[in-house]
């Protein structure tokens, strides 16, 4: 699978998971690793960071997300500005993932929108295959106006809308894990 948004199907009970986007970068036959991108903390960045980089006011009172269940202290940054080959990945869709802390403080000072997740999302090797293969995900393809332009709240009804469907019109296998 390339790069994409999977939408949690609309009958998974899965605590982590249930009505989440996520936002996978890289899936191969050693797994899959991703960020939510529609469940947000009640800490800005300002109350996350350490001292140390300038921050543009923009950024201070601008919300953190919840990426996911794995390493919930780390970082990563979805954004509509590319980074460099070292320092994560340019994505179709216009989004860049990194979790590179040279590109948070350089992000951090400029005038750029971008999300900053604590934590990920990880499966093992063919994990998400098989979650896919029992109808537990959908995907949609990778679009930073879904990311940027709709309000977390908004972005798992939109992202279905992409495939033309409604919580209402989808039926999967559900997924409890």
């Amino acid at each position: 699978m390339k790069p994409s948004l999977l939408i949690a199907s609309p009958q998974m009970r899965d605590p982590f998971f249930e009505g989440t986007v996520v936002l996978v970068w890289h899936h191969d036959e050693g797994g899959a690793i991703g960020v939510v991108v529609n469940k947000m903390l009640k800490q800005a960045i300002g109350d996350v960071l350490e001292a140390g980089p300038e921050v543009d006011a923009m950024h201070t009172q601008a919300p953190v997300g919840w990426g996911g269940p794995v390493e919930p202290t780390s970082g990563t940054i979805v954004s509509r500005v590319p980074v460099g080959e070292t320092e994560g990945w340019n994505l179709d869709g216009g989004l860049s993932v990194s979790r590179s802390r040279e590109a948070l403080t350089r992000m951090l000072s400029a005038h750029d929108r971008f999300l900053l997740c604590l934590g990920y999302a990880g499966w093992g090797p063919g994990q998400l295959d098989d979650e896919l293969s029992k109808g537990g995900w959908l995907w949609t393809d990778c679009d930073a106006s879904l990311v940027f332009e709709v309000e977390a709240a908004e972005r798992y009804d939109k992202a279905l809308a992409t495939l033309g469907l409604t919580r209402t019109t989808v039926w999967m296998q559900p997924i409890d894990e």
